[in-house]
């Protein structure tokens, strides 16, 4: 089963870096989020998201990139760490 790395780097399928600074849970439904800074440094034209910080339930956070919706993408993942 995958786990995500708090102070790891991941990139997402479209380009951009994503730093996890911590887990936390949603306050009113306890959904597990992950809470990251985005980094779109190097990714040329990347308006979906911009330099900050952004919380994601871990489930998207952790899930396969739609593949029928985005057939050129090659990453499996919709967030991969880099190594």
């Amino acid at each position: 089963m995958r786990k995500v790395k708090v102070n790891t780097v991941y990139r997402h399928f479209k380009g951009f870096k994503a730093y996890v600074i911590t887990l936390a849970k949603h306050s009113e439904t306890l959904e597990d989020m992950v809470i990251y800074v985005c980094n779109s440094d190097g990714v040329d034209g990347n308006v979906d998201h911009q330099d900050g910080i952004y919380a994601r339930p871990l489930s998207m956070f952790l899930s396969e990139v739609d593949h029928e919706k985005y057939p050129d993408v090659k990453q499996k993942y919709r967030f991969e760490e880099i190594k």
